[in-house]
């Protein structure tokens, strides 16, 4: 048999994660290094591997009961090779130490099971209740691989160079960073969308780090049901960032 598809065989590499393709991720498990994977990814596996749902407290379901944040994980355990994927994003492998990574929960595949995770909010500038952003925060020392919408940028930010991402582009920032929710309109015009000119809101990030943005302003295409109506547009009500399009930044 001879194919133009024998081109794209699988990668040999004794590294735990590695890239199989832009677009899937390679893990390598040899019995004692359990990973978090977002359920439903697994596209492939090798050797003797087994899924469990993992278990969320409480104290989780209530947070995302109320922040509409959170992840849906499973466990992946044992000896082999796990090929994980959804939907065709491109995958990034990033190395959390002790500053910490804040993400979009929409953008996470997979992560070590050593690193912990919560619930953080970002605040808007108008401090009105409900047009501030949710997002995970993940401390330890590990590593997660995020997924984009395309190839990415990755910016610094420094205490001479601010940077300011627009809230529906950014994926995951330096925990460290201090940031701020504000909106590229009037006050008066808060509740719109995106206002007169396109641009809604966005983070403006100071201090040492850096700050992910992907090249789309879409929401994760697992989260990307859009409702209908006014109060949708606005992000509330059953079809809006408060029900299924969880990554709206009215959420």
């Amino acid at each position: 048999m001879q194919s133009t598809l024998f081109a794209y065989n699988e990668q040999q590499t004794q590294e735990r994660y590695s890239l199989q393709n832009p677009q899937m991720l390679r893990v390598l498990l040899e019995g004692h290094d359990d990973i978090l994977a977002r359920k439903g990814t697994m596209v492939a596996y090798q050797g003797l591997v087994e899924f469990d749902a993992e278990y969320q407290s409480d104290g989780q379901h209530r947070a995302r009961a109320h922040t509409g944040e959170g992840l849906d994980l499973m466990r992946c355990h044992g000896q082999g090779t796990v090929y994980l994927a959804n939907l065709a994003q491109y995958v990034h492998i990033m190395d959390v130490e002790q500053e910490g990574l804040t993400v979009d929960s929409g953008y996470v595949l997979a992560m070590d099971s050593s690193l912990h995770y919560e619930i953080i909010a970002v605040d808007s500038l108008y401090g009105i209740s409900g047009s501030g952003k949710y997002q995970l925060n993940i401390t330890g020392r590990g590593r997660v691989a995020l997924m984009t919408s395309g190839v990415p940028l990755l910016m610094q930010v420094t205490p001479d160079t601010y940077v300011n991402c627009d809230a529906d582009a950014i994926v995951a920032w330096s925990t460290g960073l201090r940031v701020q929710m504000q909106a590229q309109t009037h006050s008066s015009g808060v509740w719109r969308r995106r206002g007169n000119t396109g641009e809604g809101w966005e983070l403006s990030f100071m201090g040492s780090g850096y700050a992910l943005v992907q090249p789309s302003e879409l929401l994760p295409p697992q989260n990307a049901v859009i409702g209908q109506g006014l109060r949708a547009q606005y992000g509330m009500g059953q079809q809006g960032a408060r029900a299924q399009n969880q990554g709206n930044v009215w959420s």
